[in-house]
């Protein structure tokens, strides 16, 4: 038999386990409150950065014997040129259509003495900005035939025909412009093809949004991944890789269920003044297969989240996000600390991070040898506090800052590789802002129908991204491969696709925003 005190004991920790059930239970309540309700801003408030994490000399820190003084003193003689307004900079590339205010001819005489008055100049009262609605109208190709005279009453006649530029779709009224604004508006604007579908009818055509996914579909299949498997070509050849993935939700795919996870993968170039090539890659699963396909033959820094399916990649150095990690501490600050109250262990990781990232801020401007070694110099320290500090730490690890702390801990090693080589970055922030326009489009456009209109919505969304990374207009460089694609040998002569790259001089000046 149970004696009183054991009894009383398996009570106290019975009633321990469930304060903590509860209070886990209530923190993932707040943090889903937070997420749905709250900012979305990771930001630290100013009046909530603080001095209490001294861990190092802050003048010492900052201290920059290069940086110039402010000096302010008057120049006699010189007229500083007035800024320029946010109004003239919006307005400086639009054309201009002037319309003249004029006095009517049986009206300009002198109301004093009757003489005819004579113009002395005009004024600007005021400037407004028009719009003008699309239109449609019909593109009609007509051939001319030639023949000639002389060869006519022969029995070898010569007939020559024109030539005509190929049809982007046998027996079809899609046009470089239809089907690039389809694409434009879906994949830019994130307007589905339903409410496309009433855009249409409003310009005087019934284009159903059957036949619109039929365009994307067969233009990418056509089109766009010869494109994008030359970029792919190009992306292998760098040094330095972010990836990412996000689900997506394909309602016919074979063997599976419509409420099955697919996943849209992303893999893009670094930001290091080269060209810059943004991918999205369509695949059933999240398995860490997926990437060792796509990047095979690559070899070298790859950034991403803690996902342990990257580690199936060979001949790759990981190097994890510090910022996916100051996530998860800001994740477990608590919203009802008192403002005069110590920093909680969840606001110090979270400054640990900061400083990483206010360092970084200060080597933007260095080459990657001089990166390299001021963070050795400075960002090592920080780093060996931070895992001391981590390992000082006793929390519940189901709680939220357990979490943090365990996440931490596991992606240590991937976490410090950034040190290793100065073009790597501190943060998978590269991959995480590329593929917030597919997040954010698949909020409107909710799932693909199947796996053709996956694999055809990520060739779309790669070449709209990197064409807004290489600053072209989107539109205007999908017309434009739409327009020269069909008559392009690229099967017999790949190298034609570098002319229709979006860093090509001739797409730089047709297609520039």
């Amino acid at each position: 038999m149970v004696s009183k005190d054991t009894y009383i004991e398996q009570l106290e920790n019975t009633i321990k386990s469930l304060e903590q059930q509860v209070s886990n239970l209530t923190e993932m309540v707040l943090l889903l409150r937070k997420g749905k309700f709250g900012s979305s801003s990771e930001k630290t408030p100013r009046e909530e950065i603080s001095d209490q994490l001294s861990l190092f000399n802050e003048a010492e820190l900052e201290a920059d014997p290069h940086v110039p003084e402010p000096v302010v003193k008057d120049v006699n003689g010189y007229k500083r040129r007035k800024a320029k307004t946010k109004r003239e900079v919006l307005l400086k590339d639009l054309p201009v259509k002037e319309i003249l205010c004029e006095i009517p001819e049986e009206d300009l005489y002198c109301g004093n003495c009757g003489v005819t008055l004579k113009p002395i100049g005009k004024e600007t009262v005021r400037e407004e900005l028009e719009y003008i609605p699309p239109k449609l109208q019909i593109i009609r190709y007509v051939r001319m035939s030639y023949e000639c005279l002389k060869c006519k009453h022969t029995d070898t006649p010569y007939i020559e025909k024109a030539l005509t530029p190929s049809s982007l779709m046998h027996h079809s009224l899609a046009s470089p412009s239809t089907v690039a604004n389809v694409m434009y508006q879906k994949y830019v604007n994130a307007m589905p093809l339903y409410r496309q579908e009433k855009d249409w009818e409003q310009l005087g055509f019934s284009l159903s949004r059957a036949t619109m996914a039929n365009w994307i579909i067969r233009c990418s299949q056509d089109y766009l991944y010869p494109v994008t498997r030359y970029l792919r070509e190009q992306l292998l050849k760098r040094d330095v890789l972010h990836c990412d993935e996000s689900p997506v939700q394909v309602l016919k795919e074979n063997g599976r269920r419509p409420q099955s996870k697919s996943y849209m993968w992303l893999y893009r170039t670094r930001e290091d003044g080269k060209e810059p090539i943004i991918l999205y890659d369509y695949r059933t699963t999240r398995s860490g297969e997926n990437a060792a396909e796509y990047l095979k033959g690559f070899s070298g820094f790859l950034h991403s989240d803690g996902y342990s399916g990257y580690n199936k990649l060979a001949e790759i150095v990981r190097c994890g996000c510090w910022a996916h990690l100051r996530r998860k501490f800001i994740e477990a600050i608590p919203d009802n600390r008192a403002k005069d109250s110590p920093l909680t262990n969840a606001e110090i990781g979270r400054d640990y991070c900061n400083r990483l990232f206010k360092i970084e801020d200060g080597l933007s401007e260095l080459t990657s040898e001089e990166k390299y070694a001021k963070r050795l110099e400075l960002e090592r320290p920080v780093l060996d506090a931070f895992w001391c500090w981590l390992d000082s730490l006793h929390i519940l690890q189901s709680s939220a800052l357990g979490k943090a702390v365990t996440y931490a801990k596991n992606q240590k090693q991937y976490m410090e590789n950034y040190l290793l080589d100065g073009r790597c970055s501190i943060s998978n922030n590269a991959a995480e802002n590329s593929i917030r326009p597919f997040t954010l489009g698949r909020k409107n456009w909710l799932f693909a129908d199947t796996p053709k209109g996956a694999s055809a919505s990520a060739a779309v969304y790669s070449i709209v991204e990197t064409a807004k990374a290489n600053g072209l207009s989107v539109y205007t460089y999908l017309s434009y491969l739409l327009m020269y694609m069909p008559d392009t040998d690229y099967r017999n002569n790949p190298e034609a696709l570098e002319e229709l790259m979006p860093w090509s001089p001739r797409v730089q000046e047709e297609c520039k925003k």
